[in-house]
């Protein structure tokens, strides 16, 4: 949503949307996130750091360089004989005043072509550059710098021919600090992403996009479906509460890939730093209820109208309890969900309200204010019943609020911590839920949603929401 401001690196994360410059549906992001081990990954990318630039996946040692030389006009056949001081021209035009310069860039590469320059102000001063320029051969290179104050922090850049290849950022001294490679499968599919240190040669970490589904025995219990970036299946506490087949095989879908392995992964804002979301929402849920028996879908960011699909596709598995913590300012991208959901009236969706802050019955997030009658809306309180800081209200649009903030969570890597927001309120209604069917089997949505709704208590002061809030989620039944 564009309205949301940048973020800083330690706080205040932002529950919706993940993008603060493009308006696209995502996952709900914690608005506070704290790590007994932080991940670096999580953080820059959540608080908006600049991407960098990265390295095609051939001949590690010189992928990067490979990648500058193409750049700055050298041959790419003698990528063995180039080194740093051969594009250190390009280094130094980029890391020199204006930085909001766009036609800098043009002594260095005088065959590219300018595509699109964006400037961001920072207290009325230019504070961050965004150029993309494409390059003779069709290669689009992306440079992003970022300045406050006029003082150079750090510049990106990352390389895209057709699919993002490469990423390297450079420091406030012009040295690189870190490059990353995106592998891809013969389908074209990203694998995984491998870390480098400034040297280009220390491998650092390898991050994995999309591994194999170990086959695992079925957990029994309460179907539920999990909407959301993915889960991480191949670690506990995870892997032992998700659905199988007789044979072991996960029954889960992935959407944006279109494949059958949801891995908590979401690329959107950038594909060389993935955000995480959907382990540690799932976390809440199998804390609260242990009788659930998870499907994860990976949601389908490229194509919304997917949707459609992930839905019809969790009615097939005789779901009838949908866990959704996700949102964008965009109507439309929720119209074949929408539709879809009154096609299946006896599956509840618990949707998230979001943490923007506002009322959104005024200013909508979508799909919360669709006004579907299958859904419950939930944001986040304070245990005493106050609406947490951030999380948006609407005495039409939001049914319940329950207490989201400072919920104990574990990550995609298996590293305990807590978050806070509606994210994390969202599950606490799912497993009220999927405990009341287990209680009442022959309970469909409606009746869940009747139960649980009036279950809800008045709150003094201004109506903040339809019904009220819930104190203790787990109070019951």
């Amino acid at each position: 949503m564009a309205a949301i401001p940048p973020l800083s690196v330690a706080a205040d994360f932002v529950d919706t949307p993940v993008s603060g410059f493009r308006d696209f549906p995502t996952p709900r992001i914690a608005r506070r996130w704290n790590h007994a081990a932080p991940s670096v990954d999580y953080i820059r990318a959540s608080a908006h750091l600049w991407r960098v630039m990265v390295m095609h996946p051939t001949r590690i040692k010189w992928i990067c360089v490979a990648a500058l030389a193409a750049l700055a006009g050298f041959p790419a056949t003698a990528l063995a004989d180039v080194d740093m001081k051969r594009i250190q021209p390009l280094l130094d035009v980029a890391c020199q005043p204006p930085y909001a310069d766009a036609q800098r860039f043009r002594s260095a590469l005088p065959n590219a072509r300018i595509i699109e320059h964006d400037v961001d102000a920072f207290a009325g001063q230019a504070g961050r550059a965004k150029t993309v320029l494409l390059l003779a051969d069709g290669t689009r290179l992306e440079a992003n710098a970022l300045f406050p104050g006029g003082r150079l922090r750090r510049i990106s850049f990352e390389l895209h021919r057709a699919k993002p290849l490469s990423s390297v950022a450079v420091d406030h001294t012009c040295t690189v600090t870190e490059a990353r490679e995106i592998a891809y499968d013969a389908d074209g599919r990203a694998q995984t992403i491998r870390v480098f240190d400034g040297d280009l040669k220390t491998l650092r970490d390898e991050i994995a996009l999309n591994p194999p589904v170990p086959a695992a025995a079925d957990p029994g219990g309460v179907s539920v479906g999990l909407i959301d970036s993915g889960v991480n299946y191949t670690i506990e506490p995870f892997a032992s509460h998700l659905a199988r087949t007789q044979d072991g095989v996960l029954l889960g879908r992935d959407f944006w890939d279109g494949d059958a392995r949801p891995f908590d992964t979401d690329t959107g804002r950038s594909p060389f730093f993935p955000l995480h979301h959907g382990s540690a929402v799932m976390s809440v849920l199998i804390k609260e209820a242990a009788m659930a028996r998870v499907l994860p879908v990976r949601y389908p960011r490229p194509d919304m109208t997917k949707m459609a699909d992930a839905v019809g596709w969790l009615a097939d598995q005789g779901v009838r309890i949908v866990n959704m913590a996700m949102g964008s300012n965009s109507e439309n991208d929720w119209a074949a969900f929408a539709d879809a959901a009154r096609a299946h009236p006896r599956i509840l969706f618990i949707i998230s309200a979001g943490n923007n802050g506002r009322d959104i019955d005024k200013q909508p997030v979508y799909p919360a204010a669709l006004g579907l009658s299958n859904t419950i809306v939930v944001t986040s309180s304070e245990p005493d019943g106050r609406l947490a800081q951030g999380s948006n209200w609407g005495a039409q649009s939001v049914d319940i609020m329950v207490p989201g903030e400072r919920m104990r969570v574990i990550d995609h890597r298996g590293a305990p911590g807590k978050a806070s927001g509606s994210s994390f309120a969202v599950p606490r209604i799912t497993a009220l839920a999927v405990r009341a069917s287990a209680k009442y089997p022959d309970w469909h949505g409606p009746e869940l949603r009747d139960w649980i709704l009036k279950r809800a208590r008045p709150l003094a002061g201004p109506k903040l929401t339809r019904y009220g809030w819930i104190p203790d989620p787990t109070d019951g039944p």
